[in-house]
């Protein structure tokens, strides 16, 4: 994912297109250094190509599996080194899947005190609620 150029350049709309994000996103990204700034053209346009949309489109299905911006930071980081290995890189996934582990087990408890809640509510127009009983306790 380094600084190499295919020949055809692309503006920010045009990536942001092929990538499925919003224009935002990018500019966002580059903000917070995972996305590099792209070169400029004499007239002061950003000129992006191929390397950018692989990048930007590997940042974005790393947040759709959860990872947060600094793990992807992590992994962009032995990317960008050229020294990552499939060992480094299962760590930080199996982290990752550790974590997401614990949040589904964290909504699984919620869910089931929710559910408990809920069916002890009579759901008529009463003032007395089992919910808001259990949520002031």
């Amino acid at each position: 994912m380094g600084g190499h150029v295919f020949g055809k350049t692309l503006n920010r709309a045009s990536i942001a297109r092929r990538a499925g994000c919003n224009m935002e996103t990018i500019r966002y990204y580059e903000k917070i250094g995972i996305m590099p700034e792209p070169p400029r053209t004499a007239g002061g346009y950003r000129v992006y190509d191929e390397i950018h949309v692989t990048r930007l489109r590997f940042i974005l299905r790393g947040r759709e599996l959860g990872f947060s911006i600094e793990e992807l930071r992590g992994l962009l980081q032995l990317v960008d080194r050229g020294t990552q290995t499939c060992a480094e890189v299962k760590a930080l996934t199996e982290l990752h899947l550790a974590n997401v582990r614990a949040k589904i087990a964290d909504l699984r408890r919620i869910e089931n005190v929710l559910a408990a809640t809920a069916s002890q509510c009579s759901g008529r127009h009463v003032p007395e609620c089992p919910v808001l009983e259990a949520l002031a306790s």
